[in-house]
């Protein structure tokens, strides 16, 4: 039930399909005016919906709405399992897939499922070899975004990961990690030999050389 004639005739294109709204650029079409409207902004660059924090502009109010979560720090979507809170809906359906492991997203070469298209699109990259991500500096590329930026600290020489106890900085987090065990006395990698532990990984492999008796480095004049 409608309260108004014009109302009912909205409503009624859903079922007959019928979208009399044509864009004059690209001749898409559709059947209220309203979209056709919020279509032709595509086409203008126009960007109405203002931030009155930043000034950031957008061409749609929902995206001014969902924007504005981040002045607010509103996170309106919490899991029901693990109380974690997201900004977007569609943020929280991506996480709910840690809880039910679901891996929907399988790759058609490898059989290789994963629970994020995005993880699927990144582990495509290994069958093609393609290395989209390009540094600008060295022209270096790879096939992974984070991979580039963690690349992109060796040029601007930023160290963000701080020792708590020496203050020591460190440009990658597993350079922190295997700094940490010189605080910590650790020595996670064992030899299956001999039982002999050493901090880092690299020192385990140069200790297997002892057991194996391997001479990987050979000199070239004699």
């Amino acid at each position: 039930m409608f309260t108004e004639q014009c109302t009912l005739n909205n409503h009624m294109l859903i079922h007959t399909g019928e979208k009399p709204y044509v864009c004059e650029v690209c001749s898409k079409s559709f059947s209220q005016k309203g979209y056709l409207s919020r279509h032709m902004l595509i086409h203008t660059g126009e960007k109405p919906h203002v931030c009155e924090v930043c000034n950031k502009s957008f061409k749609q109010k929902f995206l001014l709405n969902k924007h504005m979560l981040i002045h607010t720090g509103e996170k309106p979507y919490e899991c029901e399992l693990c109380k974690k809170s997201f900004r977007e809906k569609g943020v929280l359906n991506k996480h709910l897939l840690i809880h039910t492991g679901e891996k929907p997203y399988e790759c058609e070469v490898c059989k290789k499922s994963f629970s994020q298209k995005c993880s699927l699109n990144n582990h495509i990259l290994i069958h093609t070899d393609r290395k989209p991500w390009v540094c600008e500096v060295c022209k270096t590329s790879f096939s992974v975004k984070e991979k580039l930026n963690r690349h992109m600290i060796i040029h601007t020489e930023e160290k963000p990961y701080v020792c708590q106890v020496c203050n020591i900085s460190f440009s990658q987090k597993c350079s922190l990690n295997n700094h940490m065990l010189i605080h910590t006395g650790e020595k996670a990698y064992v030899c299956e030999v001999c039982n002999k532990s050493f901090k880092q990984k690299f020192l385990l492999n140069k200790h297997m050389l002892i057991h194996t008796g391997e001479k990987p480095y050979e000199c070239e004049l004699c």
